[in-house]
């Protein structure tokens, strides 16, 4: 491990924001500097410094927790924001047909990464949240973005290992393999109670102007009673509907 006297000063203040994550929320500077892999002088040194930019903020009982200042910075991550902003009003017809679950995704990396989600009060539970990541493998929008994806990913996917979350996760890479062929052929995908057993996940690719998979859009429903023939149009034309509005945005 890189000892923290050796890294930059970039690498310090990363280190700090990667400190925190959906389970650490709030952090006192002794957990902060743990988490980063920091001496306590220096991560109250950064973490001061972070905290005048707006970029941390210190709670009343000291704790640490990310800053409106840094949400405002990344909300103008392009891939985000335009995606969201034109996917919204599609989204949002999709929850009013089905009452259920509704979830937009990209891919970064070996993993999808989740930016918008609309969620009915009565919708079965799911694990996601805005902003947070999930296996690509196991998830309805996952299984859409890595059979679009070049076949490194893939090849990366397997090697970091098929994490399994329920009996029905797809652990073997052959089997993995051939629902992805399935995917390419269909065009949507079904992930049955592989994240949670009690969810069944239909999505189907976004595509930008060129035709390139850019997103997936995401219907999570009860898995009991659940049909995913007649699910598939719905999610498919959300899609469509998403990929003109996209191919529009492109151009402004």
């Amino acid at each position: 491990m890189t000892s923290p006297s050796s890294t930059s000063v970039a690498s310090k203040v990363l280190a700090l924001l990667g400190a925190f994550d959906a389970d650490h929320r709030e952090l006192t500077l002794t957990e902060l500097a743990r988490r980063a892999g920091l001496t306590l002088s220096t991560a109250q040194r950064r973490a001061s410094e972070l905290a005048a930019w707006g970029a941390l903020e210190r709670t009343d009982a000291g704790r640490y927790r990310v800053g409106l200042r840094l949400w405002e910075v990344g909300s103008l991550a392009p891939r985000g924001l335009g995606l969201r902003e034109v996917a919204l009003p599609f989204l949002e017809d999709l929850y009013v047909v089905s009452r259920e679950n509704v979830q937009l995704a990209v891919r970064e990396g070996t993993e999808a990464v989740f930016v918008e989600r609309i969620a009915g009060r009565s919708a079965v539970r799911v694990l996601t949240r805005v902003g947070g990541r999930f296996a690509l493998h196991a998830t309805g929008v996952g299984l859409v973005l890595l059979a679009h994806a070049p076949p490194e990913v893939f090849d990366q996917v397997v090697r970091a290992g098929l994490a399994s979350y329920t009996p029905a996760t797809i652990t073997d890479p052959a089997a993995l393999r051939g629902t992805l062929a399935g995917v390419r052929r269909d065009g949507y995908a079904v992930s049955r109670g592989a994240v949670t057993e009690d969810a069944l996940s239909v999505a189907a690719p976004i595509t930008d102007a060129g035709g390139h998979v850019v997103a997936a859009v995401s219907l999570v429903v009860a898995i009991d009673g659940a049909r995913p023939q007649a699910l598939a149009p719905l999610v498919r034309a959300a899609a469509r509907g998403i990929s003109r509005a996209y191919a529009t945005y492109g151009d402004r």
